[in-house]
């Protein structure tokens, strides 16, 4: 099943501890590229939460960012750390006792130095838990909508596909008509210059001609390249790489139908061919 790189996911849960909320974007690229913006407290989970995208996607650049906003606890006051509090006061009273002109000692700065207060202490372990599993459902919510817009894809290459094999048979059918034209064509204007043709060395040119022209496997490999195309798209797994390179093979073929194109019908449809190719191009650039 297609699946496109392009889709965006935002899930949240709120819990005693407090409010986790995961977001993922997800564009084209070649390779998985993984950039995760977490919280310091969480970086010990960045490994896991690589691991956790690795086993689900293949492709695409992926921004993936934690938010955590704590729940504030406001019943229980303000934890100060005593022992800090006094050994700093003793500090600060032996300092002033060394200067002629002793400062204030001034309680702000004495809550503001590191570690007086107390954070209250948080789970960290349940904390982490729960963020990872809120990370799987921010996941599939991600390949849900990566899903939806592969359908879309998927139709819109499925139609232009059999576009091109509306073209390739009508091209086929053409050939005969073709050949014979650019025959008569060429037996008029020799007749036209009135000159004395050696009727075997004529026959010998105009084989030559035609298999010049001979575009028989050219649209013998369109039609398997074709075909190939509708069967990849059947599978369930990534395909993106296969299908641009039958991007490349598709495109090589309408440009060789078109370089030994007789007829202006042929070349016609050499061109109609690279429009639907350079559309379905675009498309599977954002395929996984």
């Amino acid at each position: 099943m297609i699946k496109s790189m392009t889709a965006f996911a935002r899930v949240q849960q709120s819990e005693k501890f407090g409010t986790l909320t995961w977001e993922l974007r997800s564009v084209n690229s070649r390779y998985l590229d993984i950039n995760c913006r977490m919280p310091e407290d969480f970086r010990a989970q960045e490994g896991r939460v690589r691991e956790c995208i690795n086993k689900r996607l293949q492709r695409g650049k992926i921004e993936c960012g934690l938010r955590f906003i704590p729940e504030q606890v406001t019943e229980t006051g303000i934890e100060v750390n005593e022992s800090l509090v006094k050994s700093l006061i003793d500090t600060c009273q032996q300092i002033n006792g060394r200067l002629h002109q002793p400062s204030e000692i001034n309680p702000v700065d004495i809550l503001n130095w590191p570690g007086v207060v107390a954070e209250p202490e948080q789970d960290y372990k349940s904390i982490f838990e729960a963020s990872e599993k809120l990370l799987l459902s921010a996941l599939d919510e991600l390949i849900e909508n990566r899903l939806r817009e592969g359908e879309r894809m998927e139709k819109l290459i499925r139609d232009r596909c059999s576009s091109m094999q509306q073209i390739v048979d009508k091209v086929r059918q053409q050939l005969p008509d073709v050949r014979q034209r650019y025959r008569e064509k060429l037996t008029a204007r020799l007749e036209e210059l009135k000159a004395g043709v050696d009727r075997e060395r004529l026959e010998q040119e105009l084989v030559f001609l035609a298999q010049k022209m001979d575009v028989d496997e050219e649209l013998d490999r369109l039609d398997a390249h074709i075909t190939e195309l509708n069967d990849v798209l059947d599978r369930d797994e990534a395909v993106g790489r296969r299908l641009d390179f039958l991007m490349q093979e598709l495109n090589r073929e309408a440009n060789t139908l078109g370089s030994k194109s007789a007829d202006i019908s042929t070349t016609q449809a050499s061109v109609e061919l690279k429009v639907l190719i350079e559309q379905m191009r675009e498309q599977i650039q954002n395929i996984e």
